[in-house]
């Protein structure tokens, strides 16, 4: 009985025993079979020969030279094969094939991997389909035009591709996707419940992966066309481009708001404005002079439409008989650019549309409305807002408030987004702003340009005498000492003249009716940020 026992035991302990072992193999056939597959997923290449798919090893630097095309050409180069490279918008693996949606800047373009093809395995689906999203890819095939077109993408035709090398792999994490950083704070945009919105800050502490998004490449295209069309504007009517300092001892106007720092062992600010070189160069005989540079201003305005630095479109030239000449010419290079915006960024505005449909596209109108200072009061003194205005108006100017409403009274009598409003009180203006007399009141030769019923630009005729100029810089309560070559420069002989500043930014802004100046700054500085 006992020997039948240890038997029974034997057979039991030699079953468990086989169990065990057979778990064993399983675990190790599994932790192989996954180790085979992490090996598939970190495949590299040193070459274009040797695979088909794979990571190009980081000191792969020289490559033969190949046949590239770019995704908004594809469709010309149909039954071709090429090479191209974009970015993962998308993939996924659906049984023996993998769809890639790569994207160069707005454009689109299927890929097809699949292993039904000649030239693609298996393990080449597998490792197309883990690509991570924003990796970059060179890829390989011939470009078809499928039988359904494929209505997610900009391209008609699709790529079924032959080889696929990832040249840098982005995180498997993203802070966010950059579907999601195209949703505006449209009204219309954010109805659909399935919107996600990716909040500024997280926006702007990532900024080079929030510069892929369409909205934001569309934005800064649209930019560039601004500046181009600004300079070319002014270059064909013999302006001069110049580049004047920004490290100054004392301040650039004699104001407060400036940026201190040290230079060496004296005290200095970064510019607030290049007026006063702006005037020196004219004064120099170059007659015509603008400039596209950094402006500084240590404002503590965390608004919509302000910044700490931003870019400056500044001019100024002679005038022969009036200061309305130099509004004249403003006037024709704004509505130039405005012109030049809807000419070269047709594909860049229906972006925006698109994606922000509830705003109206900007409205200017060829005769521009002028309206004097005091007709404007008049026109506000006659709302709601007419106990917010002073009976004495000798050093009065608008609150954002009151441009507002200024704003949407114009747009109500005009139709237009587009005006100026001329001859500003005297104490509201620049010591270096020419004063005039009207009806017993001081005023200025100055203008501000609005759009939207927000100042994009600020300008005026400057005093060229150097004792009125003196004059009125003690009467502002400025030390002739701290701008004493300003001065100086004015009794060597000066032309009158008179010019601009202009905040890039700002009206690009109020163009596209963004809502938020820190849209349209490449890298935002404001009071709250320094970086990146």
């Amino acid at each position: 009985m006992e020997k039948r026992m240890d038997n029974i035991d034997a057979e039991r302990s030699a079953g468990a025993k086989a169990k065990e072992d057979a778990k064993q193999q399983r675990l190790k056939a599994r932790e192989e079979q996954e180790r085979q597959k992490q090996l598939l997923l970190e495949t590299t290449v040193s070459d274009l020969d040797s695979k088909s798919f794979g990571y190009l090893l980081p000191t792969v630097t020289n490559l033969p030279e190949r046949k590239w095309v770019d995704i908004k050409d594809v469709d010309s180069a149909e039954g071709q094969v090429v090479w191209l490279r974009g970015r993962i918008n998308d993939v996924r693996g659906k049984g023996t094939m993998a769809f890639i949606i790569v994207r160069q800047q707005h454009e689109s373009l299927q890929c097809i991997v699949d292993s039904r093809q000649e030239m693609v395995s298996k393990d080449m689906v597998k490792w197309s389909a883990s690509l991570s999203m924003e990796s970059i890819v060179d890829i390989l095939g011939k470009v078809v035009r499928p039988e359904v077109p494929v209505s997610s993408t900009t391209a008609k035709c699709e790529l079924q591709v032959h080889k696929i090398i990832c040249i840098s792999k982005a995180n498997p994490t993203m802070p966010f996707l950059i579907r999601d950083a195209n949703n505006t704070d449209d009204e219309e945009a954010c109805k659909n419940p399935g919107v996600i919105k990716v909040n500024q800050d997280t926006r702007l502490d990532n900024r080079p992966l929030d510069l892929r998004a369409t909205l934001n490449l569309a934005i800064f295209r649209i930019q560039s066309e601004i500046c181009q069309q600004f300079r070319n504007f002014l270059l064909k009517r013999e302006f001069i481009e110049i580049h004047s300092p920004k490290l100054l001892g004392g301040t650039s106007e004699g104001g407060c708001n400036v940026f201190k720092l040290k230079y060496f062992d004296n005290d200095a600010c970064l510019a607030q404005s290049p007026q006063l070189y702006k005037q020196l160069a004219v004064v120099g005989d170059f007659r015509r002079v603008f400039e596209i540079g950094p402006v500084f201003r240590a404002e503590n305005s965390n608004t919509h439409r302000h910044l700490c630095e931003f870019v400056g479109l500044d001019m100024e030239m002679e005038i022969r008989d009036s200061y309305m000449e130099v509004v004249d010419l403003i006037d024709e290079m704004l509505k130039s650019i405005f012109h030049g915006i809807n000419t070269e960024c047709k594909t860049q505005l229906e972006i925006l549309q698109k994606l922000q449909p509830s705003i109206e596209p900007f409205k200017w109108l060829e005769q521009t409305p002028r309206i004097r200072f005091t007709e404007a009061v008049e026109m506000l003194r006659r709302t709601e807002l007419a106990d917010t205005i002073p009976d004495d108006i000798t050093s009065y100017d608008f609150s954002t408030e009151q441009e507002k409403r200024l704003g949407r009274l114009v747009r109500e009598k005009y139709n237009t987004d587009y005006y100026i409003v001329y001859e500003y009180p005297l104490n509201a203006r620049p010591f270096y702003t020419m004063p005039v007399e009207r009806d017993g009141m001081m005023f200025t030769h100055s203008y501000d340009f609005f759009m939207r019923g927000e100042e994009i630009l600020s300008g005026a005729q400057r005093i060229h005498n150097p004792d009125l100029l003196l004059k009125r810089a003690k009467e502002c309560g400025i030390d002739p000492k701290t701008i004493s070559c300003y001065i100086e420069a004015f009794k060597m002989g000066a032309s009158p003249h008179a010019g601009c500043g202009i905040g890039l930014e700002r009206v690009e802004m109020l163009f596209l009716g963004t809502g938020n100046i820190r849209r349209t700054s490449l890298f935002p500085r404001d009071p709250r940020r320094l970086t990146p």
